[in-house]
């Protein structure tokens, strides 16, 4: 249980987060397979373990784990496009006349009626964790559409979430080019080795580096000339590494063997253990990492009103 991505979101009010009132709201909402004619479902389940008895809510010292699933036919629109094709193709010799648009419309949706039961399903999952105390929703996933399908789900089970992005005051661009710049990053973050060097202008150019010595002239060279540092690899004492972008989406979030191994120890022989092991230690490395990453891009952002 260690999350890969991570989109934070502030509660603008507080929430009584109560677990069993919880429990209760996400069971009225529950994931579920698609019928044969629907395109997607989408609903909560069980974090950890299986089984109806599994719990929809996991709580652990205060810090409280949830996830959903979606199910989605896999109808490709090139096949859609072909059966459409030699549908019309088909009327328009037989008939002898023209299809126009209302008609051509009506038979695609006849055809993925027809084919909507034959196609293949995927599934995925996305976590969320609330952290009350902190008055943070932290979601594992580095696509903000994704997020807000779990926040506007959970928004409908308990009635009410008013949540907002997290914000910092200045432009994470300008921050991380400053790091880059002056080789140096805020107190316990050190830069890696990963960056994308975007031209400020409209039609300006994308340098992206990997593997880079970020200190090296040709880096330097394309900061002087205007770049802004708009993705950058980095490191937070000894316990993770990630990427964060200009839109304070951080990726591909890694955890350092010394955490991993604390957890395994923690977690003792059991699956479940071994889960609410892990998902505490992150959780408690994220109380102190997140309100570190956001004072050292120059503290959060407070809307007006609240």
């Amino acid at each position: 249980m260690w999350f890969r991505n991570l989109l934070v979101y502030r509660l603008t009010q507080n929430i009584p987060f109560d677990v069993e009132a919880l429990e209760t709201a996400l069971a009225a909402k529950p994931a579920r397979p698609c019928a044969s004619q629907e395109l997607s479902t989408y609903g909560f389940v069980a974090p950890f373990g299986k089984g109806e008895d599994a719990p929809l809510v996991h709580a652990s010292q205060g810090f409280l784990l949830i996830s959903t699933r979606k199910e989605e036919r896999i109808l490709p629109g090139s096949v859609v496009k072909d059966a459409l094709k030699d549908k019309v193709d088909e009327i328009e010799n037989e008939q002898m006349r023209k299809v126009y648009k209302k008609e051509r419309e009506q038979l695609k949706d006849d055809i993925i009626q027809a084919f909507l039961p034959r196609a293949f399903i995927r599934k995925s999952g996305t976590f969320a964790a609330i952290a009350p105390e902190q008055g943070l929703i932290l979601v594992d996933a580095s696509s903000p559409k994704r997020a807000e399908d779990l926040l506007s789900t959970l928004r409908e089970a308990i009635g009410s979430l008013p949540v907002r992005p997290l914000t910092v005051k200045i432009a994470p661009s300008a921050t991380m080019t400053d790091w880059v710049k002056t080789q140096k990053a805020a107190d316990d973050f050190f830069v890696l080795d990963e960056c994308e060097l975007r031209d400020t202008h409209e039609d300006g150019g994308v340098v992206r580096c990997k593997r880079q010595d970020l200190t090296s002239d040709e880096i330097q060279q394309h900061l002087e000339v205007g770049k802004q540092v708009t993705q950058l690899s980095l490191g937070w004492q000894d316990k993770l590494s990630f990427v964060l972008d200009d839109k304070l989406v951080i990726k591909r979030l890694r955890f350092e063997e010394l955490l991993q191994d604390q957890a395994e120890q923690d977690g003792g022989d059991d699956d479940l253990g071994q889960q609410d092991a892990s998902f505490l230690l992150m959780m408690l490395t994220f109380k102190e990492f997140l309100p570190a990453l956001f004072e050292a891009l120059g503290g959060e952002e407070i809307p007006q009103g609240i």
